[in-house]
């Protein structure tokens, strides 16, 4: 339902909802000052603490949060997946998500939706009512949908994402001049068709918070330098969800939510380094760069973040662990996983999840056999290059993300937000565009 669908007299409840990625509940709490605007809104409705996925990786905590359904079913487990029966390895795409979208059901309700930035979207849907993908689009040109947004977009210099690489110096400078750049025109362009009203559900996402906190976030728990630059960008992002706010009509509920939380990194944990050193994984000469690289004696790799795979018979092609033993092995790399500490002689740890307590569906054949949440500090890794140590404490971020503390604030006051996960997102909003999907459709509960 449109603009003239409410001009007729045909009226239904609409949602916006904003996505502030990387934008953890406590940092909310801690800065009150910093952000009048979503402090004021957790005072009209309700808002919390939720929990991010396993693992809490972005190309796999989107698909979840705009799908109610766990990895199992949408078929994205992180930055980089491994192909059914091989070792060769891909980087999902929207075109991977193997079920519907919040939008799609919106769509096959006939609503129309605005979609704006979110992660895991390319290439853009043609079958809503407009798009521009987000994150791992190639650019623009590319990434919008239909051609009035296309044009729009590139008339306008809409960036995509910060340049993260402009992060990686030490003056922060130009990385947060490009930062505050790319969060201005991306909130002109959200006013902009926001204020046009034609759609039942818009979703837009900043993705920049998340490319801010990665490289600044030890500036800002430790009061460096930078400390109120990192505020600055902050009250920026505030003011410009004060103004969609202001502006959104009055049948709309606002819902603001981020996909995982974020903490101080300490260390990059290279994972496939720790299992060669500890005998569990071989390569078949010592120029390997890839998953297809390793030697048929291999019994477990890993994949970001922290995801650990046996080499199965049956499963792998050139599987070393015979089926009849894949509990006593995952068993023994569990403990193995669990007694892993870091330089000071922390447990890198937090705790190691199996595939069946995590992922159900029809896509577990490229389900890790086992996940670790590790403590805060441990950034896992994995890549198959050669490296000269396991811990890295000399990379250029400074934060990272973590499972617990992720953000949702819903403007509405039935909202109860209590023991709730990503999961939870996608049937509080359908709940709040009163669409009808059935008891058991989702992996999450409506918040409402």
């Amino acid at each position: 339902m449109g603009l003239f669908d409410r001009l007729r007299g045909n009226q239904s409840p609409r949602v916006a909802f904003l996505g502030l990625d990387g934008v953890p509940h406590g940092l909310i709490e801690a800065e009150p000052e910093a952000f009048p605007s979503l402090s004021a809104l957790v005072k009209a409705g309700s808002s919390g603490p939720i929990d991010s996925i396993v693992p809490p990786e972005s190309s796999a905590c989107w698909p979840v949060l705009t799908s109610g359904m766990n990895p199992g079913q949408t078929g994205v487990y992180g930055f980089q997946d491994r192909e059914v029966g091989s070792y060769d390895t891909y980087v999902p795409m929207g075109r991977d998500v193997q079920v519907d979208r919040v939008w799609d059901r919106v769509t096959a309700a006939g609503r129309d939706a605005t979609v704006m930035n979110v992660p895991v979207t390319f290439p853009p849907s043609r079958d809503i009512q407009r798009m521009v993908s987000g994150f791992l689009s190639p650019d623009v040109d590319k990434a919008a949908h239909p051609e009035e947004l296309r044009s729009s977009l590139a008339e306008s210099g809409y960036i995509l994402s910060v340049n993260a690489k402009l992060g990686h110096k030490a003056d922060k400078s130009a990385f947060l001049s490009h930062a505050h750049e790319t969060l201005d025109r991306r909130a002109e362009t959200f006013l902009k068709y926001i204020e046009r009203d034609d759609w039942d559900l818009f979703m837009g996402v900043f993705m920049t918070p998340d490319r801010v906190n990665h490289f600044l976030w030890e500036e800002y728990v430790t009061d460096g330098s930078d400390r109120e630059k990192f505020i600055e960008f902050y009250r920026a992002l505030d003011a410009h969800v004060g103004a969609i706010r202001k502006a959104l009509p009055d049948d709309v509920t606002l819902v603001v939510g981020s996909a995982h939380g974020f903490t101080t990194l300490r260390y990059d944990v290279y994972c496939n380094e720790w299992l060669e050193r500890e005998g569990w994984l071989r390569y078949q000469n010592g120029d390997h760069s890839a998953l297809a690289d390793i030697d048929d004696d291999t019994r477990a790799y890993s994949l970001v973040p922290g995801r650990f795979y046996l080499n199965l018979e049956g499963r792998e092609p050139r599987g070393s662990v015979p089926a009849e033993e894949y509990e006593s092995v995952r068993d023994e790399l569990k403990a193995a996983l669990k007694s892993m500490t870091g330089p000071e002689g922390t447990p890198v740890a937090k705790r190691i999840v199996e595939k069946e307590t995590a992922f159900r569906g029809d896509h577990e054949a490229i389900a890790p056999d086992l996940v670790m949440i590790p403590n805060d500090g441990f950034d896992l890794k994995a890549g198959f290059r050669p490296h000269d140590r396991v811990f890295d404490a000399d990379g250029p971020r400074t934060g990272m993300h973590t499972f617990e503390d992720a953000m949702l604030l819903i403007d509405h006051p039935d909202a109860v937000i209590e023991d709730a996960d990503l999961l939870d997102v996608v049937p509080t909003l359908l709940s709040l565009l009163d669409i009808e999907y059935g008891r058991t459709t989702f992996d999450g509960a409506s918040l409402i």
